[in-house]
């Protein structure tokens, strides 16, 4: 029997889409990457009540993610909608409940990063990268972002940051991904694949 191919596991919480279509292009970033597979997983909305939410399976979008799945993955990238300068609800939920990942060091040594979408420009960016940071390093993973040698990162006028791939959605009617933040996405998920080969080694 074979062993499974390494993979990133590109984890998001997404409500509109936008964060959804940004994990697909850092999974394309991934597969430039010869000897890295990308594996695209989603949480489920959290809600007030103790019963369950959701079906255990989504009705549409990535499959919902289990422990196993960040267990085994050779880096990370996880994506959030800005909510007042921080993460989503549902990706701090799970993230919460990683602690026996944390004790046995799982994650230590890995290379992860953090991507995000927000209604306006100036609307938690960076903060929210910086947020969902701080677990990761508790986990002992090795941040990456996006260095200024990519040429979109001084070139974008949407989203697009140093800490990590971004995008500015709008408050009306949702805006699509613009050219500069497409190639940041996939730029970022070339990064996180190859520095997860290299940290394998």
């Amino acid at each position: 029997m074979t062993a499974p191919a390494p993979y990133v596991l590109i984890l998001y919480y997404s409500r509109t889409g936008q964060t959804a279509d940004m994990a697909n292009r850092i999974a394309r970033g991934v597969a430039r990457v010869t000897g890295m597979q990308a594996r695209i997983r989603s949480v489920p909305p959290v809600a007030p009540e103790t019963t369950s939410a959701v079906p255990p399976v989504p009705d549409k979008g990535a499959p919902y993610v289990s422990k196993d799945d960040l267990a085994a993955c050779s880096g990370l990238a996880i994506g959030s909608p800005t909510r007042f300068g921080n993460m989503a609800a549902p990706l701090k939920h799970f993230l919460d409940t990683t602690g026996d990942l944390w004790l046995a060091g799982a994650l230590a040594g890995k290379p992860a990063g953090a991507f995000t979408s927000t209604g306006s420009l100036h609307g938690g960016q960076e903060t929210t990268l910086l947020s969902m940071m701080l677990p990761l390093l508790h986990h002992g993973m090795v941040l990456c972002g996006l260095p200024y040698s990519e040429p979109a990162l001084g070139a974008t006028t949407t989203g697009g940051t140093p800490y990590g791939p971004s995008h500015f959605a709008g408050t009306g009617e949702q805006l699509p991904l613009s050219e500069h933040e497409q190639i940041l996405c996939q730029a970022f998920g070339e990064r996180l694949a190859r520095l997860a080969l290299k940290l394998a080694d």
